[in-house]
């Protein structure tokens, strides 16, 4: 019999996407507080500003964290350039800067996060960034459908939300799922990542996007292309009837754990 690895299965982009629906599955599946967005990456800085509603820093300097967090803690649609962040680190993530022999060095970062040159180095290298040639980017949150579709979308949840929109995803076509963890410049994990591969990328954000991107202590970010998303609600609403949702009700560490585990098993 011929198997069929999982990873090798393509999903289709849906002919459109009903966002105020997706994104209301989620917040009744996973009770999210953090508002789920959308980024978009654009050949052409007249593409971006063309977007209605727009947002721009206007002449202030930010991290990439802080961009993506005016969208999903204050529901802004923003757009931004290479001239509106703080340096390479932010803007050759998002395919803004190409990775070049300065970027690669990252001496910036000797004796701050890492203890040689040469260390500095290896978590240069070892960033996920976006194809470069792209001149901005925009964010806004997915109910606007401002970015229809957006190259990627952004979820933010607690590791018990996680798990369950993580469960969704393995529910039909199961697959392994294996991510990285860079350290500091988690960007390169979540929306980095995911831009390059089209793949959904967690991500345990860093320092900075916690500092500047106002991420809670609690939250991990998901970043994942679109077309996942119809998967993954389908995949929750399914396991749910199951008895298997959010929030995870505590049984009792003493107790005798037949009877909890027979709502979800039966008699398997």
């Amino acid at each position: 019999m011929t198997t069929i690895d999982p990873a090798e299965i393509v999903l289709e982009e849906p002919e459109a996407y009903d966002w105020p629906a997706l994104v209301g599955d989620l917040n009744a599946l996973l009770r999210l507080k953090t508002t789920p967005i959308g980024m978009k990456l654009f050949r052409s800085v007249d593409e971006m500003a063309a977007i209605p509603r727009i947002r721009r820093p206007n002449g202030a300097i930010h991290t990439t964290d802080q961009i993506v967090a005016q969208a999903a803690r204050l529901g802004w649609t923003v757009g931004i350039t290479v001239d509106d962040l703080s340096g390479t680190q932010c803007s050759a993530v998002i395919g803004l800067t190409p990775r070049d022999e300065k970027f690669l060095a990252g001496k910036n970062y000797a004796g701050v996060w890492y203890e040689t040159p040469e260390d500095a180095a290896a978590h240069q290298a070892a960033m996920d960034l976006a194809p470069s040639g792209f001149e901005a980017m925009a964010v806004s949150p997915l109910t606007s459908g401002r970015l229809d579709p957006p190259d990627i979308c952004l979820i933010y949840a607690t590791p018990g939300q996680m798990i369950i929109l993580i469960n969704g995803l393995q529910w039909s076509g199961y697959r392994k799922f294996e991510w990285s963890v860079v350290g500091e410049s988690a960007c390169a994990d979540s929306w980095g990542r995911a831009l390059k591969t089209g793949e959904p990328s967690l991500a345990i954000p860093c320092y900075a996007e916690r500092r500047y991107g106002g991420v809670l202590d609690d939250e991990l970010l998901m970043a994942l292309p679109p077309k996942y998303l119809p998967r993954a609600i389908n995949g929750m609403k399914r396991i749910s009837q199951n008895g298997l949702r959010y929030p995870i009700p505590q049984y009792g560490i003493q107790q005798d754990a037949r009877a909890g585990l027979a709502v979800s098993y039966g008699n398997r």
